[in-house]
């Protein structure tokens, strides 16, 4: 049994009785994606595939020229070299399902508020069991099904469970309630009669899994960049095996011993067939070195590592293309209370009959007025007062508008909430939305028929209803121009002072219940009082403010807050400056923003800083009207009514405490202190993403121009490859994975706010990543072109052991080369490389496992042993990128713009 007043005992023998006999809240996920599965996705990358059929034919040729003990050496290896390619890949790809597996659960983790030994207490969507008492409000998803138990006003959206769009009103007559549903008005208490599995929602939700294939935009135009480099080198490697297979049957090959290779008639069909193996390994080869695979994964994996970050940095990102979309926004508009505010709001100022009273001195004001505020106060909200019996202060749930009103009331005014409810009874209530910005209720005293109506909410909106207004010392006086004129400077000089103004007024109803028609009346109302409620800005948003300035983001606080306290805000934060924005154009309210022409609503939007007594319409405007302009717009916001802004813009941020469930599911990232500082950190995170990306596409694209020039020279002008297939992918895993491992790991900087936003259509290769690609491609393709035609005689060394050097020297090239493409246009490439302890370690592993490939795996990579000369002439070759580098970034660059804009 529950009781409906003090819910279940909170026992834990009982839940978890209750647990095993009706089962948890939680649904049977589909079964995760197994490692088995990405290692046979990585099988059928085409690459992968063209590999392996070489593989088996350089291992069936081979076994049949030299013998099984012999034979399997080449085609064996680049089986391994697949092997270890295609694991690595698993393993990364598998890396990053899990940890959005991880990430998807912490966002389906639901804070309910539920009644338990007689106190209302937040608890996990995960921890409810049937028979609990769920309170529920606007923007809160129904966490079970249950039956209405009390409420008023109360509507949800269930179109995610019938696809009907009509929002259905649940009451005594229509009962039921579907987990999975939003509140969309209203407030009120259900009781759950069923949870998990035994529910419609859990029935589809365990058939539903998150999509972890989803293609962000930058890496769709990476896709298209790597199939464009793939086609080039796919046309470069039909070209060179016309080319080697004229040569070869026209007889212009010679083999080791100087012997012409082909003669019609005479050659032996194996050897023909050795030699084609041969050419088309070549040919792929080309193909391997020229398709940049590692692209895709390098977004892969800077995705997953910021995702990671970020969550530390209190923002979750539900959709993975908000990271990379963030660091190209423009504008960024901003809610205020708790966002730029602490949202810890108190009482400070109190007015009663046009003079300041003090919050402390209830006992300046007649006792008539007071009982009719306390009325007010207590039974005009959907805030609790619990008081338990070993504490001495009250614990206080609701809004933190509703928590400061209520704290204020129940230790300056000594309110009673209990009696209050014992006293009274609720007849009538139309909830608060951001419309209207009020609420009301009507209530009579039990026993009685007289129906007294309470109006609480935005003091201009309120003083606007008010006929009358009460004095301190408990008469009614009429409202004159002249009072409302005073009451008026009342309200502007609290909002000067940055304060939130709540005005209370209150109407007796001039009839019995019988005749009270359900419709609260909204004339002839009397003034009580008005609050002032401060709500200090927080430490650090004027920092991050001037942060966002200076990185070239606009910022535009849209708040339902007066104009005078909007501006006081503002100017405290910085949003606001009187010296360079004009007033009138810079702070404007939503209902002057909404009535301009579209001609002048887009004249107007730059300048407009703030947005005062905005509806969630007015920000939807406002966010279509700068991306008709052509802004990347990144929008907060907390409300159920926010969630067309939020799925309009570009980039949508709820806000993880105050944020409802609808406005969360509207967004792309929850900010999980609802901090704009933390807004910032995403900003900062957004524009690191980019950086890192564009990092590896000139750290890799030099590595494919200097290899496809040197094998297509090489195998043009001589009829063979300095670097075979197993060396090229290793080559290919210090790139791809390894190598967008250590450039995806840089942590934002300080100097990434210091630049402009990335547009939406900028170059994903700019004029300043060609200069430094195109000079550390070139300074390769000399020295490693003059080692494949000199570098016998220079060394004094045979083929194989030039070959050895030529890879030996290519590799470290692109060790030390990793270093510049740390800082794309700084010369100090060493700058904060202490920080990045992933870098250096990846770095140190590629130089072991190279020492390892030459000394020691030298069947497994056609290589020889290098004496300690010919390594110390590699290094110093390879080292000579670092002054290059530095010198070519003294060149200076003009525009940004090159190709691969689309």
């Amino acid at each position: 049994m529950t009781n409906l007043e003090n819910g279940l005992s909170g026992d834990e023998t009982d839940l978890m009785r209750r647990t095993n006999i009706f089962g948890a809240n939680k649904y049977n996920k589909p079964l995760a994606k197994s490692f088995l599965s990405f290692v046979l996705d990585a099988f059928k990358d085409m690459i992968i595939i063209i590999l392996i059929a070489c593989a088996v034919l350089s291992l069936a040729f081979g076994i049949k020229q030299h013998g099984l003990k012999e034979g399997w050496y080449d085609g064996g290896s680049i089986i391994i070299a697949i092997f270890l390619v295609v694991i690595v890949s698993a393993v990364s790809n598998y890396k990053q399902g899990r940890q959005f597996q991880k990430l998807s659960k912490e966002s389906s983790n639901i804070r309910v508020e539920v009644v338990r030994d007689g106190r209302r207490q937040p608890i996990s969507i995960f921890d409810i069991v049937v028979g609990d008492v769920v309170y529920l409000k606007i923007g809160d998803q129904v966490p079970a099904d249950g039956l209405f138990v009390d409420g008023h006003s109360l509507r949800v959206d269930e179109s995610s469970m019938t696809g009907e769009s009509d929002h259905i009103e649940v009451d005594s007559e229509n009962p039921f309630l579907l987990s999975g549903t939003k509140v969309i008005d209203g407030y009120g208490r259900m009781m759950v009669a069923s949870v998990g599995m035994n529910t419609a929602w859990g029935e589809m939700m365990s058939s539903v899994s998150r999509d972890l294939d989803e293609e962000t935009p930058l890496q769709a135009r990476l896709n298209k960049l790597t199939s464009f480099i793939g086609k080039v080198g796919l046309s470069v490697a039909v070209l060179v095996l016309l080319v080697l297979m004229i040569r070869y049957f026209t007889g212009h090959t010679q083999d080791d011993a100087g012997n012409r290779e082909f003669t019609s008639g005479k050659t032996k069909s194996g050897d023909v067939m050795d030699a084609i193996v041969r050419i088309v390994a070549a040919a792929v080869t080309i193909v391997v070195v020229a398709i940049p695979e590692g692209l895709p994964l390098a977004v892969t994996l800077t995705l997953a590592y910021s995702m990671k970050r970020m969550m530390g940095d209190n923002a979750m990102v539900r959709k993975l293309s908000a990271c990379e979309t963030m660091g190209s926004a423009t504008t960024i508009c901003t809610d205020k209370t708790g966002t730029l505010t602490l949202n810890e709001m108190r009482v400070t100022e109190l007015c009663m009959g046009k003079e300041h009273v003090s919050v402390d001195a209830s006992k300046e004001i007649a006792t008539s007025i007071v009982e009719v505020l306390l009325q007010g106060i207590g039974l005009n909200t959907t805030g609790t007062v619990h008081m338990r019996p070993s504490e001495s202060v009250p614990e206080i749930l609701g809004s933190p508008t509703e928590k400061a009103i209520l704290s204020w009331s129940v230790s300056k005014l000594g309110m009673m909430m209990d009696e209050l409810k014992q006293e009274w009874e609720i007849v009538q209530v139309e909830a608060f939305n951001s419309e209207k910005k009020r609420s009301g209720v009507a209530v009579r005293r039990r026993g009685e028929q007289v129906i007294h109506i309470h109006w609480k909410g935005a003091a201009e909106m309120i003083l606007a209803m008010c006929s009358d207004y009460y004095s301190q010392s408990g008469t009614v006086n009429v409202m004159t121009d002249e009072a409302r004129s005073d009451f008026g400077t009342v309200i502007k000089n609290m909002a000067d002072k940055s304060l939130r103004c709540i005005a209370f007024a209150y109407k007796k109803f001039d009839g019995s219940l019988a005749q009270f028609h359900g419709k609260l009346e909204e004339d002839g109302i009397t003034l009580l009082g008005i609050v002032g409620i401060k709500d200090p800005c927080r430490p650090g948003v004027r920092r991050a403010v001037v942060s966002c300035r200076s990185a070239g983001v606009n910022i535009k606080m849209i708040t339902g807050d007066n104009m005078h306290t909007a501006r006081a805000i503002a100017l405290e934060c910085g949003i606001f400056n009187p010296k360079e924005d004009l007033e009138h154009e810079a702070v404007v309210e939503g209902v002057q923003f909404r009535n301009y022409s579209p001609e002048q609503r887009a004249a107007a939007i730059e300048k407009i800083r703030v947005m005062a007594r905005s509806s969630p319409f007015d920000k939807l405007l406002m966010v279509q009207c700068l991306k008709q302009k052509g802004h990347v717009v990144a929008v907060t916001g907390d409300g159920t009514n926010d969630a067309p802004a939020l799925k309009e813009a570009d980039i949508g941020l709820s806000m993880g405490i105050q944020g409802t469930e609808v406005a969360k599911e509207s967004s792309d990232i929850v900010i999980l202190d609802d901090n704009f500082a933390s807004v910032v950190t995403v900003l900062r995170w957004g524009r690191c993403v980019y950086n890192n990306i564009q990092k590896f596409i000139q750290f890799q694209l030099t590595v494919n121009v200097a290899a496809l020039v040197i094998n297509l020279v090489a195998a043009v002008s001589s009829g063979d490859v300095p670097l075979t297939a197993v060396q090229l992918l290793w080559v290919n895993l210090i790139m791809d994975t390894l190598g967008a491992l250590a450039l995806a790991t840089e942590q934002p900087t300080n100097d990434l706010m210091l630049k402009p936003p990335v547009g939406r259509t900028e170059p994903l290769i700019s004029r300043v990543m060609w200069r430094n690609l195109v000079s550390q491609a070139l300074y390769q393709v000399i020295i490693l072109l003059t080692l494949q035609f000199k570098g016998s005689s220079i060394f004094g060394v045979d083929k194989k052991v030039r070959d050895t050097i030529i890879f030996n020297c290519f590799v470290l090239c692109q060790v030390f080369n990793e270093f510049n493409a740390r800082k794309l246009e700084e010369k100090n490439v060493f700058k904060g490389i202490h920080k990045n302890k992933l870098f250096l370690g990846i770095i140190s592993m590629t130089i072991i496992l190279q020492v390892v490939m030459v000394e020691f795996l030298k069947r497994f990579a056609n290589t020889e042993r290098l004496d300690w000369g010919q390594w110390g002439a590699c290094i110093e070759l390879a080292a000579l990128s670092w002054p290059i580098g530095w010198l070519v970034k003294c060149i200076p660059v003009s525009g940004k713009k090159l190709f691969f804009s689309r």
